[in-house]
């Protein structure tokens, strides 16, 4: 091979590196993360908002005794830390798939939207709940995995950039 062929050889060796690397996302970190603890904050809100409806105005005795209050007892703040915590997993799930797969956020949507499929189908199968208790719980968990969902794939979508 002649040192002119081994030039345009190695030419075309970084264009095509140099290709590859522009498809890669890349992904602002910090600001991914920002909105996914604001997520954190709405989806612990939509909790709370969801509790008093549901404890207030519907007067279904959800997580506590009716006789608690309109807040419930230490059961009812376990909703709050386990919507936070599964906002932050959602955001910690689009960050693996933004720098490791094809469509991340097609993958998101699908992963997302059937783990929050079972999060609202599962109660129901609960024995020892009162129907009630376990629609509201299913309707709940519905509202805050739709929630997480969209302010999770607008994070990763404002956070992430072609190079």
């Amino acid at each position: 091979m002649s040192d002119a062929q081994d030039d345009r050889t190695r030419q075309m060796g970084r264009e095509e590196g140099h290709a590859r690397a522009r498809r890669t996302p890349a992904v602002n970190a910090g600001k991914l993360w920002a909105g996914g603890v604001a997520t954190a904050v709405v989806a612990a809100l939509i909790a709370l908002v969801g509790l008093l409806i549901i404890r207030v105005l519907l007067q279904i005795p959800y997580l506590a005794p009716l006789d608690a209050g309109a807040l419930g007892d230490g059961n009812t703040g376990v909703l709050y830390v386990y919507a936070a915590v599964a906002a932050l997993v959602a955001t910690g799930l689009a960050h693996l798939l933004l720098v490791s797969t094809p469509s991340p956020m097609a993958y998101f949507g699908w992963i997302a939207g059937l783990a929050t499929a079972v999060a609202a189908v599962l109660p129901l199968t609960w024995t020892g709940e009162p129907l009630t208790v376990r629609i509201a719980t299913g309707v709940i968990h519905l509202v805050i995995g739709c929630a997480i969902i969209s302010l999770v794939t607008t994070s990763a979508s404002s956070a992430s950039t072609r190079a």
